[in-house]
């Protein structure tokens, strides 16, 4: 059966890239600017609190893990206040050994293990806006298991390093984003797997993006009448089921013609449009550009 959850990690191309433990001592408090890109972390001591950018605070302790898909700005302190310090994230990556807020010397009171990577697929941007802006999960041992060895894998020079920590990446999302009670997700992918009616579509679209697809054919297969699949279906993924088919078209359109090479017409067989011109028009409508000229952008030579 078809998984869309895995297959919009795997176009994502998720890639690490930067990994460090932070200590915490005392009372501190520091308001990272947004950063855009992917950000994890893993608590292994004591207790700190995390403020996103229009969420709720969350008190982070030993055992929980974090995963913002495209970190916005947030502030990370102790449990006492303190006025915070402004930090650049980009600015702490060449960092080396542990990066330490608040008291300098001594034990510290919190630890946590984070770091940052980075989603390589030109349609990175639309594929994020259907997962969760935070991701907060207890007491789930695996993924405190895959930050460590994601953060072992990238401080050694091994042979096949890059794509060790490609697929220990991918595995880390896909475990963060079951073990999220999907219930609770905002509209996206996840609330709409969590519906079972919903997920039908879903998985539909995402096993035969080709097939001239209807919003009537998806409720039949679904067993919900027209209106109830589109009402469903628009409320949990936060688009109706034709633009949800759109963009996944479109994504699968992007990534192939940015590494396939594949001739314009074969491409728009596989997306589901029965001429290149009518496919030239949909993409350059969706994307700005006509496919060729994207695909030569896209090109290392372009």
């Amino acid at each position: 059966m078809v998984d869309p959850m895995a297959e919009v990690i795997a176009l994502l191309k998720p890639r690490a890239v930067y990994s460090k433990v932070i200590s915490g001592a005392g009372a501190w408090a520091v308001r990272y600017s947004a950063f855009g890109q992917p950000s994890f972390c893993t608590m292994l001591q004591g207790q700190c609190v995390l403020a996103v950018h229009q969420q709720p605070p969350v008190t982070l302790e030993a055992g929980d893990f974090v995963l913002m898909p495209a970190t916005p700005g947030f502030t990370l302190s102790s449990p006492e206040p303190a006025v915070p310090v402004f930090l650049d994230p980009s600015a702490t990556q060449g960092t080396v050994g542990e990066l330490r807020h608040g008291r300098q010397t001594g034990d510290a009171d919190v630890r946590m293990l984070g770091g940052y990577f980075e989603f390589d697929s030109p349609d990175a941007a639309l594929l994020v806006s259907l997962l969760p802006v935070l991701l907060h999960v207890r007491g789930v041992e695996s993924l405190s298991l895959l930050v460590k060895l994601v953060r072992d894998e990238s401080l050694q020079a091994r042979p096949g390093r890059e794509l060790v920590l490609a697929r220990l990446v991918e595995v880390l999302l896909i475990e963060a984003l079951r073990s999220h009670p999907q219930d609770h997700a905002p509209p996206g992918l996840l609330r709409g797997l969590a519906d079972a009616r919903v997920a039908v579509g879903l998985r539909l679209m995402h096993g035969a993006p080709a097939h001239t697809w209807t919003v009537d054919a998806l409720a039949r297969e679904a067993a919900l009448s027209r209106s109830t699949f589109f009402e469903r279906f628009s409320r949990a993924v936060g688009l109706p089921p034709m633009e949800y088919l759109l963009v996944w078209r479109m994504a699968l359109a992007k990534d192939l013609l940015s590494r396939t090479g594949m001739a314009i017409a074969e491409v728009a067989e596989r997306v589901g449009y029965g001429s290149a011109s009518t496919f030239s028009t949909a993409f350059s409508r969706h994307v700005g550009l006509p496919p060729g000229r994207y695909a030569r952008q896209q090109s290392p030579a372009g």
